[in-house]
């Protein structure tokens, strides 16, 4: 008999990967190229020629039995976190150094690392829907409470009012993903600023530390000349989880970190934390020689006009079509509108016409499905007849 907590992680296992397996069978029953699956947020570009190139050029050059061992600390290679440390300060204007960082198995691993590290059962984490539905089952890892901020459905930014409501005593830690997956919204510098202005006043109001998680593996990921805010120069308690798996198209290769700065209170105490946490959650450390490429494809970044032109095709395809969304900033996901309130029946209504969607209500935001664009340019193209189809059923 497996683990109670775990009776119900399986009964609501996720839905974007049943979608995608469900994508799989009807691909073999139809031919792929007569599937349109939307479901997964899996990079089609491929990683830069840099990362070939550093592979060979590491496996040539550095001793097997160093590459491929255990690193010193479990925090990652010094000259790595030195180099990430670097990399930031002269993109940013920041001032971290190699201690400041993490290596870790991707953001996931990143995310489970320091909430293993700051939260104690019944610790109250905070959470902007939509949001990755994940963070729910990375909470409950570690006992701690979920705590939602409803959609604002008008343009996706954080409510802000019924934030500061909901913070209580008990709050440890606030999540936020901008680049936003499933929208592909990009929180504002103003919305940045008043989200702090809230936690520092909490924070004295109940004299608590509450940490502020920006889960960044869509920074690169954004259109139109659209900035990102750097949220460590807004708020003191930030801690930064970043991935490769985007912004490099190493999604399997499971390769980020985390930025602990020294302004988090007990810095030294929490990247202590995270060091331990790394080893007992099972990383031991992040994959080594996936720490010496990036160091050296520190600057690279994948094509995105690849997907900026899907973006264009798609959003305006389907507006065309009668259905409602706001244009995505950066990432690789739009977030429609469903034209029933019950998402998972217009889910169902499109997988006739061999589309593949994933609801809303996997976000925290029921009545609107996500699409995925990261896929080829034909499937976008081939796929919009069908989704005409699809709308005369609506409209």
């Amino acid at each position: 008999m497996i683990a109670e907590k775990m009776k119900n992680m399986v009964a609501n296992s996720s839905a974007i990967r049943a979608m995608f397996e469900e994508g799989n069978r009807l691909a073999k029953i139809y031919g792929a190229e007569n599937v349109f699956d939307f479901s997964l947020g899996n990079p089609n570009v491929p990683a830069p020629e840099a990362v070939k190139k550093a592979i060979f050029e590491l496996l040539e050059e550095e001793d097997p039995v160093a590459l491929h061992g255990y690193t010193n600390s479990n925090c990652g290679y010094g000259d790595v976190r030195e180099a990430v440390a670097v990399s930031l300060n002269e993109r940013f204007g920041t001032h971290f150094e190699g201690k400041n960082i993490v290596m870790t198995v991707g953001a996931a691993g990143g995310l489970n690392v320091i909430l293993k590290s700051l939260i104690n059962p019944g610790d109250e984490v905070i959470a902007f829907a939509p949001y990755f539905g994940e963070y729910r089952s990375y909470t409950n890892n570690y006992d701690g409470v979920l705590v939602e901020i409803s959609p604002n459905t008008e343009d996706f930014q954080p409510k802000l009012d019924e934030f500061e409501q909901k913070i209580t005593p008990k709050t440890k830690v606030v999540i936020v993903n901008t680049p936003n997956n499933p929208t592909g919204v990009v929180y504002s510098e103003e919305t940045i600023k008043k989200l702090a202005a809230v936690m520092e006043g909490k924070q004295k109001e109940f004299g608590t530390d509450i940490f502020l998680i920006s889960d960044e593996p869509y920074r690169e990921l954004v259109y139109d000349g659209v900035q990102v805010p750097y949220l460590t120069k807004y708020y003191a308690n930030t801690i930064v989880g970043y991935s490769y798996s985007k912004s490099l198209s190493l999604p399997g290769e499971r390769i980020g970190y985390l930025v602990i700065p020294d302004e988090v209170t007990d810095s030294e105490e929490v990247l202590a934390a995270a060091n331990v946490a790394t080893r007992i959650l099972g990383f031991v450390n992040a994959p080594t020689l996936q720490q010496k490429i990036v160091a050296k494809c520190m600057n690279e970044k994948t094509d995105i006009s690849y997907y900026d032109r899907n973006r264009e095709a798609l959003y305006q395809g389907l507006r065309d079509c009668g259905f409602s969304c706001i244009k995505p900033q950066g990432a690789f996901y739009l977030f429609v509108k469903s034209p029933v309130a019950d998402e998972k029946e217009f889910c169902a209504a499109a997988k006739k016409y061999n589309l593949l969607i994933v609801p809303g209500s996997s976000f925290a935001c029921p009545g609107y499905v996500r699409l995925a664009y990261c896929v080829s340019y034909e499937t976008i193209i081939n796929s919009l007849p069908k989704f005409r189809e699809l709308a005369k059923e609506y409209f």
